[in-house]
């Protein structure tokens, strides 16, 4: 608690303990293992270098106690009972409304506690334990994690309806030479996406402008500030006919991405997500095959 708030008095409120208690607890910690953990500096504190080491290693096997007591209590029946799942914000808050229905009938007593960040990001707290599974865009060569593929997305051009290229359905990449596009901050695979058809076709990314969102980045194609990348589920789920804009299929560039679940190869509940990623496989199966986009 003490890494997370930087004050004694904060993190013994957390904890429910006095300060003094907590002091004193931290004092005799740092006495048994011979190492300084906390700088303290007057209304504030802060983990020292190796200190921060052992925040991080304490997580790891907290989380693992916590996967030893969900494996205890729980069964197969209710999955642990609980699940610490993080989503990418570009897939996770549009599938979810599919997943959770089905998920809760099949598991009526499990609780699901969703986090939403970037996929870097989201790769790095599964790693560290801080969560204990993923969904998004799977990770590429990531030896620590185990991944189980839910779907393969298509990844769709929009463009401005009042664009040259609205008036086709299909184009070339080359088509797209010196336009503009638009894209999500760093840290998103979508952003690599966008730069590989850029380095492709000759178009240019739009350095001034990091959409935080892709809620944002649809609102700048509406009003012809560039064209832009946008995902089918994303599409299925938010696009309307009031929207200003034309999506497009580009015929020689492959605009897919796999979609599915990963956790830590080590994690002791394997089994569990491995119930949940077949779960999500076939609420995407039944989504994908529903029909045309929008």
């Amino acid at each position: 608690m003490l890494g997370e708030t930087g004050h004694f008095g904060e993190a013994a409120k957390r904890c429910n303990v006095s300060q003094p208690t907590l002091s004193v607890q931290v004092s005799l910690l740092e006495k048994q293992l011979g190492v300084m953990l906390i700088d303290r500096m007057p209304g504030q504190v802060m983990p020292t270098p190796v200190g921060a080491e052992i925040i991080a290693a304490a997580k790891v096997i907290l989380n693992g106690l916590d996967e030893i007591r969900a494996l205890a209590m729980g069964s197969k029946a209710n999955l642990g009972g609980a699940i610490r799942l993080g989503v990418a914000p570009s897939f996770g808050p549009y599938f979810m409304p599919y997943l959770l229905p089905p998920l809760h009938q099949t598991y009526p007593e499990l609780k699901v506690y969703i986090r939403e960040d970037r996929p870097r990001q989201l790769e790095r707290a599964v790693l560290q334990g801080e969560t204990e599974c993923g969904l998004g865009p799977l990770p590429s060569n990531e030896e620590g994690l185990v991944s189980f593929q839910i779907c393969r997305e298509r990844i769709l051009l929009g463009v401005p309806k009042a664009h040259r290229l609205a008036a086709f359905d299909t184009i070339t990449s080359q088509e797209l030479r010196g336009e503009k596009l638009l894209t999500l901050g760093p840290g998103h695979r979508l952003m690599d996406e966008v730069r590989r058809l850029a380095d492709m076709s000759g178009a240019v990314l739009a350095e001034e402008y990091e959409g935080s969102s892709l809620d944002a980045i649809r609102q700048m194609v509406s009003i012809e500030m560039g064209l832009s990348l946008f995902p089918e589920l994303y599409v299925r789920s938010e696009f309307g006919k009031e929207d200003g804009i034309k999506l497009l299929t580009i015929e020689d560039w492959q605009g897919i991405r796999d979609i599915g679940f990963f956790w830590r190869r080590s994690s002791a509940r394997g089994n569990h997500f491995e119930a949940l990623a077949g779960l999500g496989r076939t609420v995407a199966e039944r989504i994908f095959q529903s029909g045309d986009i929008k």
